[in-house]
C-alpha cells in the first residue's frame, strides 16, 4: 500500500509540473484529490485494510496530499504570475505616442468669421496687418486728417486713457502706421476690434471688430475696388450673391 501512495504521489508530482495553465491544474487537483481521485480511492480502500495498518495508511496518504496540495500552490502561484505578466505585456502602454488631445469649448463664431474673411484677401494678394488696441490719439485722429473739433473725439464717444492715449475707435491707425514707413506698394487689410462709448444695443456694443482694407499702387481705379468688394462677397457668401454700391458719407 505504501508503494502505491508514493506512486500516486509521483504521478501527481509530475502531472502538477506539466500542467500549462490553471485549468490543466485543477484538472490535476480533481483527478487525485478529487471524489474520485487516485488518492481519495486510497482512503476508500481502507475497509479492506487491517485495522491495525489503517494509522499507517492513513499516515502515508496525508503525508502524500500535503505534498501534493503544497506543489498545487506553487505551481498556481507561478501560473497566476506568468499570466500577469502576458497581460501586463499586452496592456503595456507606449508612453511616448501621442496623448489624445481633449478638446475644451468651441471657437467663437466672431473667431471663425475673421479667419474667413483673412482667408479670401490673402487670396487674392493682401496682406494681414494688426496694430495696437490701445492707441495714440495722434494715430487714431490727427494722422487721419479728423479735426481736433470732431465729434468723435469727445469723450461721450471715445474711451480715454489720458489726453494722449485712448482705446481705437477704429481700426484706421494700422493703416496711418503702415503708410508712414513709405514702402510702396500697400495692398493691406487691417482686422481687429475696436472700443466706443456706445450704449448696448441690438445694433450697438462698445466693443466691436472691424476690418479696413487699404491699396495703395500705380493704376488703381474704383473698378478695382467694386471688382475686390464683389469677389469678396461671392466668396464669402456664395458665387450667386449680388452686389449694389452706392454713395454714403460718414462726416
Amino acid at each position: 500500500m505504501e508503494q502505491k501512495v508514493r506512486e500516486i504521489q509521483e504521478n501527481a508530482m509530475n502531472a502538477i509540473n506539466s500542467a500549462e495553465g490553471l485549468e490543466k491544474l485543477n484538472d490535476v487537483r480533481v483527478s487525485f484529490l478529487g471524489k474520485k481521485g487516485s488518492l481519495t480511492a486510497v482512503l476508500k480502500s481502507m475497509k479492506t485494510v487491517s485495522p491495525e495498518d489503517r494509522p499507517k495508511v492513513g499516515k502515508w496518504v496525508n503525508s502524500a496530499r500535503e505534498v501534493i496540495e503544497a506543489q498545487m500552490e506553487e505551481k498556481k502561484r507561478k501560473l497566476d504570475a506568468e499570466r500577469l505578466n502576458r497581460q501586463l505585456a499586452a496592456e503595456e502602454i507606449d508612453v511616448t505616442l501621442p496623448a489624445k488631445m481633449k478638446f475644451i469649448g468651441h471657437r467663437h463664431p466672431n473667431t471663425i468669421a475673421l479667419e474667413e474673411v483673412e482667408r479670401i484677401f490673402i487670396g487674392m494678394g493682401y496682406e494681414v496687418i494688426e496694430g495696437p488696441e490701445i492707441e495714440y490719439d495722434d494715430y487714431n485722429f490727427t494722422k487721419l486728417n479728423i479735426p481736433a473739433n470732431h465729434p468723435a473725439k469727445d469723450e461721450q464717444d471715445t474711451f480715454y486713457i489720458n489726453k494722449e492715449i485712448l482705446l481705437r475707435t477704429q481700426t484706421s491707425p494700422v493703416q496711418a502706421r503702415v503708410m508712414e514707413k513709405g514702402k510702396l506698394p500697400i495692398r493691406m487689410i487691417s482686422p481687429g476690434r475696436v472700443f466706443r462709448s456706445d450704449e448696448v444695443d441690438a445694433t450697438h456694443s462698445p466693443s466691436f471688430h472691424q476690418i479696413e482694407g487699404l491699396v495703395i499702387d500705380k493704376n488703381v481705379t474704383l473698378a478695382d475696388l467694386k471688382g475686390t468688394l464683389d469677389v469678396f462677397a461671392k466668396e464669402l457668401f456664395g458665387p450667386d450673391t449680388k452686389t449694389k454700391f452706392r454713395p454714403h458719407h460718414f462726416p
